[in-house]
C-alpha cells in the first residue's frame, strides 16, 4: 500500500516561494544602546510597538521588548539604558531567505519578531513579525488569484491538441553552488511554468516544494548542477544532478535531521537535514545515485492524477 502523501496548502507552498524581504516591514523603528529605559517606554507608547531592534552604526547589536521594559519597572531599574537590558543573542534572517525559515525560527524559539539583515552589508533593513508573514501571504494569494482570472490561454490542453504518440515538455535550469542570493529561483520559475500549464494546484505545490529542496541541496553542498523537469501526459519527472562531492552514505543521508552542512550554512538557516526526506515525502517515486568525489543525482516523479 502506498503511503498517503501530505496535503499541502497554498500558504505552505508560498512560504517556500516568498522571501523575508517580500513580507518584512521596511525602515523599522530602531533604538540606540545608550537610550534610557524611560525614553524607550515613551517610544513604545508613541509608536504603538511592542519592541525594537537595537542598532549602533547601522549594525544590529541586540533587541529589546515590552517584556524587558516590564522587568525594569518591577526591579526599579528605570535609570538603566537599553544596551544594559537588551537581548544580545538575536535570532535574525537575511532578506533573501525564504519565509519557511522565518516560520520555523518563530515557532521553534517562541519569539515575536525577527530582524532582517542585508546579506552583503550586514545592515538592518527590516523587521518581520507573524503579522507581516500573514499579510505577505494574503497579498501574494490575491495577486495569484487575479492572475488566474485574467489568464485566458489554458495550456493544459496542449497534450490533447498536439497529434503525436509521445509529447513531453522539458524545462532545464542551471543552479550555481554557494549562491544563496539566487537560491530557490529555479524551483520558483518551474512552479510558474507549471501554473501556466494549468496543472492541478496540489501537483504544482508538491513539485515546487520537492524541487526547492533539491535545488537547495545543490546550492548548499556542491559547486553547482542542473535541475531538469519533464512534463508528460501522466506525470512530472524531475532530475537534480550536481557536480560533486557525492554522498558517502545515501541511506544515512535519507535520515531526517542528518546533515553535513558546515556551521556557517546552519547559521544562515539552511542545512537542517530535511532535504532528501522532504523530497521523498512529497513525491510518488524517488531514486538517489551518488558517486563520492563525482556527482549526486536525485530523480523523483509526481503523478498528474
Amino acid at each position: 500500500m502506498n503511503p498517503v502523501k501530505p496535503e499541502i496548502t497554498k500558504t505552505q507552498e508560498l512560504t517556500f516561494q516568498l522571501r523575508a524581504d517580500d513580507a518584512m516591514t521596511r525602515d523599522p523603528v530602531t533604538v540606540p544602546p545608550d537610550m534610557p529605559i524611560t525614553r524607550f517606554r515613551e517610544l513604545l507608547r508613541d509608536k504603538q510597538i511592542s519592541g525594537a531592534p537595537v542598532v549602533e552604526e547601522g549594525k544590529l547589536v541586540g533587541i529589546i521588548s515590552t517584556e524587558d521594559l516590564i522587568k525594569c519597572l518591577l526591579n526599579g531599574e528605570l535609570e538603566a539604558t537599553v544596551g544594559a537590558k537588551m537581548t544580545r543573542q538575536v535570532k535574525f534572517l537575511y532578506g533573501d531567505e525564504h519565509l519557511v525559515h522565518a516560520v520555523s525560527l518563530l515557532a521553534r524559539h517562541g519569539i515575536g519578531r525577527l530582524p532582517i539583515l542585508d546579506r552583503a552589508t550586514g545592515h538592518l533593513v527590516g523587521i518581520l513579525t507573524r503579522q507581516d508573514i500573514i499579510a505577505g501571504l494574503l497579498h501574494k494569494l490575491e495577486i495569484d488569484y487575479r492572475g488566474e482570472e485574467i489568464r485566458h490561454y489554458r495550456a493544459s490542453h496542449i497534450f490533447e491538441d498536439i497529434a503525436a504518440d509521445d509529447v513531453r515538455l522539458i524545462f532545464r535550469y542551471r543552479v550555481e553552488g554557494g549562491n544563496f542570493d539566487h537560491a530557490g529561483e529555479s524551483s520558483s520559475k518551474l512552479r510558474t511554468n507549471l501554473l501556466r500549464l494549468s496543472l492541478a494546484p496540489d501537483v504544482v505545490r508538491r513539485v515546487a516544494i520537492a524541487t526547492y529542496e533539491a535545488e537547495m541541496n545543490i546550492v548548499i553542498y556542491t559547486p553547482g548542477g542542473t535541475l531538469t523537469a519533464v512534463v508528460e501526459r501522466e506525470q512530472v519527472r524531475i532530475v537534480a544532478r550536481d557536480h560533486g562531492p557525492g554522498i558517502p552514505d545515501v541511506e544515512k543521508a535519507m535520515t531526517p535531521g542528518f546533515s553535513t552542512a558546515p556551521d556557517w550554512v546552519r547559521e544562515l538557516g539552511f542545512g537542517a537535514g530535511m532535504g532528501l526526506p522532504n523530497i521523498k515525502s512529497h513525491s510518488d517515486s524517488m531514486a538517489v545515485k551518488s558517486k563520492p568525489g563525482g556527482y549526486t543525482q536525485v530523480a523523483f516523479s509526481i503523478g498528474l492524477a
